[in-house]
């Protein structure tokens, strides 16, 4: 049931020189429009809009920018439409990958992230061309704070959660779409420590890569990362030594 993931761990890497650059405020203020659009803007009846809150809480992001943001969903103020949209694609080796982008502008984001894609000597797919190869999990990452495996499998059993990875530091629980803001509270009440939890397209299975296809495959990650629209970007990789 547990499992390591050496791409976890370069994702909090990125994650933090993200950071560094300010775009996670971009993406988390994206996403929050686009969860009050939706569903509303009372967190307490929309699970979505409640993530990305509590999301933007542990990115200290400033009250004000989060109130904001609702309010230019609900039409408080005026604001800018975002619509959600999704590209497949093949990396170095034929890893498949996943991008979500949340965009003003569909062509615009359409033609930046292919031409990444082409620039790095790979190419996009037609839909459902590699996304057949994911399944759209809940992952929760809680830090480790001395807690052994065995500990820490007895509590996701009982929060009704799916799986459970180890990393060095952290744990990654893994919840169907259905029971994640349910698993998500009750590792809040039970005091877990959540670094992040977020709505992500896991693999069904892994593919090898290592050597010049992992640098290559950083590289192109990193480069549709840099795209302003792009949200997330999932592949099927397991990075090996």
């Amino acid at each position: 049931m547990s499992g390591h993931s050496k791409w976890a761990t370069i994702k909090r890497k990125k994650a933090a020189t993200d950071a560094k650059r300010g775009k996670i405020f971009t993406r988390l203020i994206k996403e929050i429009t686009i969860a009050a659009r939706q569903g509303g803007g009372d967190p307490d009846g929309n699970p979505r809009l409640r993530l990305g809150i509590d999301n933007a809480k542990a990115a200290n992001m400033p009250a004000d920018n989060i109130e904001r943001a609702i309010k230019k969903a609900t039409g408080e103020l005026e604001g800018t439409t975002y619509h959600e949209v999704m590209y497949e694609g093949y990396g170095p080796g034929g890893i498949a990958i996943l991008v979500e982008a949340a965009t003003d502008n569909k062509n615009r984001t359409f033609n930046e992230v292919r031409h990444t894609f082409t620039k790095n000597n790979c190419a996009l797919g037609e839909i459902n061309s590699v996304a057949w190869m994911f399944e759209h999990k809940g992952v929760i990452t809680v830090k480790r704070d001395g807690k052994s495996e065995d500990d820490m499998m007895e509590i996701i059993l009982d929060a009704g959660a799916d799986d459970l990875r180890t990393e060095e530091d952290s744990f990654e629980v893994i919840t169907t779409l259905e029971s994640f803001e349910s698993v998500r509270k009750y590792l809040i009440e039970k005091k877990m420590d959540i670094e992040n939890a977020s709505l992500q397209w896991i693999a069904k299975n892994l593919v090898e890569i290592s050597g010049e296809n992992s640098e290559k495959l950083i590289k192109l990650i990193d480069a549709i990362e840099e795209c302003d629209d792009v949200q997330n970007v999932f592949s099927n990789a397991d990075f090996i030594d």
